[in-house]
């Protein structure tokens, strides 16, 4: 069945294309920021959200969500944490930071840059991750851990989110992938 016969309730072929590669890219980056040392094992730098920043422009909400549970997925099984909770703090920021970052992209578009979407979903996958932590690990002693957690998480989204401006400007690949999702 060509694309433009579609029903309407049918995915387009593009949307799930984009997602694959941008779930093998997450997977590759997952791999690099799992080399990367950590402060803290729960603390890293994100690197592996590149792929979810650069798809808040370009997958349909289900798609992006699917790619969101690869990135949680991969990374849970690179590092070897799919069956602790750190897989549980990863998948609970994760998803909740995508949502966000999803609705705020589409409910404001270009006035929320891609710096401050990522910004805003380092923000919120740290928030939830430390009430989990507060309420599993941790308890009162989050308060000690919040401070360099998300200053990490501010510096590291604002420095993704430069990135993805600038890849996204150019790169061709970026530019193809816009108008498969746009059409």
């Amino acid at each position: 069945m060509a694309a433009s016969t579609l029903p309407p309730t049918e995915p387009k072929k593009g949307a799930a294309d984009v997602a694959a590669l941008l779930g093998a890219f997450c997977f590759f980056l997952s791999a690099i920021e799992y080399m990367v040392p950590k402060p803290l094992p729960f603390m890293r730098l994100g690197i592996a959200n590149l792929p979810l920043l650069l798809a808040t422009d370009l997958l349909p909400l289900p798609w992006f969500l699917a790619l969101a549970l690869v990135k949680v997925f991969g990374m849970s099984v690179i590092s070897g944490s799919l069956f602790s909770y750190v897989a549980l703090f990863s998948l609970a920021g994760t998803l909740t930071a995508a949502l966000v970052m999803w609705f705020v992209r589409r409910a404001f578009g270009s006035l929320v840059s891609a710096v401050g979407v990522s910004i805003l979903g380092a923000v919120i996958s740290n928030a939830v991750q430390m009430v989990i932590g507060s309420v599993l690990v941790f308890g009162e002693a989050v308060r000690f851990i919040a401070p360099p957690f998300l200053a990490t998480g501010l510096v590291t989204g604002a420095l993704l989110g430069v990135f993805a401006e600038r890849f996204a400007k150019r790169s061709r690949w970026y530019a193809r992938a816009r108008r498969i999702s746009d059409g």
